[in-house]
């Protein structure tokens, strides 16, 4: 039986997409809020960036951190998918998710659900809103991830949303479908997958005890993550 957990509210204020950009290229000939997805596919490989809204966001790497817990929540997803010979798809970034369906929003969620195989259409981009999204918090893309994307994603369509938080080692999950309250839970829980009725749960324990090896080096930056939400 899942455990009672200490649910928490957050106010969500109308944010424009410059007041949480990390930084935004300005290279590019247009102003921020002007840019389309011609603008997107005609940026370098290397730049890697997310367009929201008309707004161009630089995504900075991944630390070993990032990318291994994202790792293990697409690795348990994809293999319950599988034993359960289901129709979702798990994936993982960099994926493109055109949110809205239109030219100007492109995301790359950290790791995604898909339950309609119709939206994986042509150059390798999900048309529409996944079932469930998780991102993970980094204090460069903390606000954004916290407030816009919580944003896109419920007026998308999103049906659950996660905020892995490393530095805390909390996660926060959105029932977005049933819009209740979110829930935290600790990295001592293992976390039930909504969208498939709690049947799924991501044991974060598990994960910490896996990665903690990562903690005892210092990747995890707690001073940075403290001054980020002083600002907040």
């Amino acid at each position: 039986m899942e455990k009672d957990k200490t649910r928490e509210t957050y106010q969500i204020d109308d944010i424009q997409a410059s007041q949480v950009c990390e930084s935004a290229p300005c290279e590019y000939g247009r102003q921020q809020g002007d840019y389309t997805l011609e603008d997107y596919y005609a940026l370098p490989e290397d730049q890697r960036v997310e367009l929201i809204d008309g707004n161009f966001f630089v995504m900075e790497a991944p630390t070993h951190l990032h990318q291994l817990i994202g790792g293990e929540i697409f690795h348990t997803l994809h293999e319950y998918i599988k034993r359960k010979k289901g129709l979702c798809i798990a994936a993982y970034s960099p994926m493109d998710v055109q949110l809205d369906c239109d030219n100007r929003t492109m995301v790359q969620p950290d790791v995604l659900v898909v339950c309609d195989r119709k939206k994986f259409v042509r150059r390798g981009v999900v048309f529409g809103a996944p079932d469930l999204v998780v991102e993970i918090l980094s204090p460069s893309t903390r606000r954004k991830d916290m407030y816009l994307k919580l944003k896109k994603y419920e007026g998308a369509g999103v049906r659950e949303y996660w905020l892995v938080d490393p530095d805390r080692k909390r996660v926060v999950v959105y029932d977005l479908e049933k819009r209740e309250c979110p829930v935290a839970y600790s990295f001592e829980d293992a976390v039930p997958v909504r969208i498939f009725g709690g049947e799924c749960a991501v044991n974060f324990s598990e994960i910490y005890e896996y990665l903690k090896f990562l903690y005892q080096n210092g990747e995890n930056d707690e001073d940075a993550v403290n001054k980020e939400t002083a600002q907040l």
